[in-house]
């Protein structure tokens, strides 16, 4: 499978043309598959727009032999980091260890930040 190592100057609407051969849709299909107006799909094929993060992991999700990594790295965007395993046990016991009204306080603190994070379509939060 072909991907960003192999294409590593190409943007977003590269990609997007990539993807439609290589799967053999239409702009109107890939908005169906991702619950986006085909005319939306046009303005990002036109370099118009690109896509907001939630469309974007919409995309690996429907077609994937297109990686979450690869479409945002597309848009010179930066990707929500994965969380393996042993990653999410240590934030777990971390959070156990809050009383409830710390838990709550952390809690609207990560909210905020992912708000933030697709209010501003994925780019990183300034210091």
């Amino acid at each position: 499978m072909e991907n960003r190592e192999t294409h590593p100057d190409e943007d977003f609407p590269q990609l997007l043309k990539r993807l439609r051969e290589e799967y053999d849709v239409t702009e109107q299909q890939v908005g169906d598959a991702i619950g986006v107006h085909h005319s939306t799909v046009n303005t990002w094929a036109k370099r118009k727009r690109i896509p907001r993060p939630a469309s974007l992991r919409a995309l690996a999700v429907a077609f994937p032999k297109f990686s979450e990594a690869e479409l945002f790295a597309s848009t010179k965007r930066t990707a929500p980091g994965e969380l393996g395993p042993d990653a999410a046990e240590r934030i777990f016991s971390l959070i156990r260890g809050l009383t409830a009204e710390q838990q709550h306080a952390q809690e609207a603190q990560l909210r905020a930040l992912n708000e933030w994070n697709e209010a501003n379509e994925g780019r990183p939060a300034k210091p």
